[in-house]
């Protein structure tokens, strides 16, 4: 029996996007953590009582880091997606996916609607602009 196993590989830390084109060597394709990885990004703790209102994922560097992660991917001939909270919540978080050219986001079921929506605006703003 021939298994056709895809390995990915989280993309959570800078480092990892770093080294992005290294890795799309080795890996099938990349999930990008938005969470974590804008945490460490800003080294800031989201779950901090003390600080967590400093965290915010419209930040310019994790949007950054996101965008360089999504491009190396795709330089790399690799798939890529992200899980996280953000495209639910902000639909222009999830419309900068979409032209990023984000392959997948996965989401938590009780985000399926909205996220649904975000998404389907977003690409709708692509669908007008050609």
């Amino acid at each position: 029996m021939l298994v056709n196993l895809e390995v990915y590989v989280m993309a959570e830390i800078p480092s990892n996007v770093v080294l992005a084109e290294k890795f799309a060597k080795i890996f099938d394709g990349f999930s990008i953590g938005s969470n974590d990885l804008t945490q460490l990004t800003l080294w800031i703790d989201s779950d901090s009582a003390i600080i967590s209102d400093l965290f915010n994922d419209q930040n310019e560097a994790g949007k950054e880091m996101i965008a360089s992660m999504i491009s190396k991917a795709k330089d790399g001939g690799v798939n890529i997606g992200l899980c996280g909270q953000g495209p639910s919540d902000f639909p222009e978080f999830a419309k900068f996916l979409v032209e990023q050219g984000i392959d997948s986001i996965s989401f938590n079921p009780d985000a399926l609607l909205k996220r649904m929506e975000n998404i389907s605006q977003a690409e709708s703003h692509l669908l007008v602009k050609t």
